[in-house]
């Protein structure tokens, strides 16, 4: 009986270990920007660096799965953009080019040696602003997660933009909850979908609407993607996209040629990191390697 016991004990003991040693803690900061926006983000692990970056009004946490996965070996770190989450609501600075200003002055804070950037929709064509202003030389890879990118929006796109953004100033609420219930195609907790149309709608109408525009009416991308296309890394840019996104993969790839590899996901939607976490994972996980 004695030595069952011991035995027992001793499991506890080490399984108590192992959850102590695989547990990472996140932890929330704050910088102040150079145009003097305080910019909040999530950080947990060590290591090599990857920064998260969400899409339109989303917040950090939207990528708590990858955060919980990768912390185990990567040094993460999640932002939530100007006028998201937890960031400060400046009036201004919602240009791609000053919102990617703003990534690059978290990575120069931190002190962050080649981080490998992963934006999300609105984020992917922030990053190719970044590497437009900044270089590549302290980048180690892109990651574009299901974005728009294209040489122009069709006039049937700006249309049926110009009447959403109408419908999002008569009610915030109710344009979130919609918006939010469109992400995905696999079942989410109630819950869950509420948390996340929240956060989205504590974004101002007024500047949700003003990030749509200013997103849409980028017209040049070239001078980023020549930037990338120049990056000594066999192939230093990963698409990552549903269906729908396919024209922009087709842009990228003419772009971008060998310099680009694509990943297509089928059966899922807009936040497919949350639809399918374990195939998103896994094929980062990949990428990661292969820019080692």
């Amino acid at each position: 009986m004695r030595t069952r016991l011991a035995i027992f004990l001793l499991c506890i003991l080490l399984a108590s270990s192992v959850l102590a040693q695989t547990t990472t803690t996140t932890k929330s900061g704050f910088f102040k920007t150079s145009d003097g926006v305080r910019i909040h983000y999530l950080e947990a692990g060590s290591g090599r660096p990857l920064v998260f970056i969400p899409g339109w009004t989303m917040p950090a946490w939207i990528w708590q799965k990858q955060i919980d996965e990768f912390s185990k070996r990567y040094h993460v770190i999640a932002v939530d953009p100007r006028s998201q989450g937890e960031s400060d609501q400046p009036s201004y600075g919602h240009l791609p080019e000053t919102r990617s200003r703003d990534y690059k002055e978290l990575v120069d804070q931190l002190g962050l040696k080649r981080p490998v950037l992963i934006g999300w929709s609105m984020a992917c064509g922030e990053l190719v602003k970044y590497a437009e202003q900044f270089g590549t030389d302290n980048i180690g890879g892109l990651v574009l997660v299901d974005g728009f990118l294209a040489d122009k929006p069709s006039p049937e796109m700006f249309a049926g933009i110009s009447q959403w953004m109408n419908q999002l100033q008569q009610d915030r609420q109710k344009q979130a909850d919609g918006f939010v219930r469109t992400m995905y195609k696999k079942p989410q907790p109630e819950d869950y979908l509420k948390r996340v149309a929240d956060a989205s709608a504590q974004v101002p109408a007024d500047t949700a609407v003003v990030l749509i525009y200013d997103m849409f009416a980028v017209r040049d991308f070239s001078t980023g993607l020549t930037r990338l296309s120049a990056m000594k890394t066999n192939r230093p840019v990963l698409f990552i996209y549903q269906p729908e996104s396919q024209p922009s993969a087709d842009y990228l790839k003419s772009k971008l040629g060998d310099k680009l590899q694509l990943e297509r996901f089928d059966g899922d939607g807009h936040a497919l990191f949350v639809d399918d976490p374990e195939k998103f994972n896994r094929v980062l996980e990949d990428f990661l390697q292969s820019v080692r």
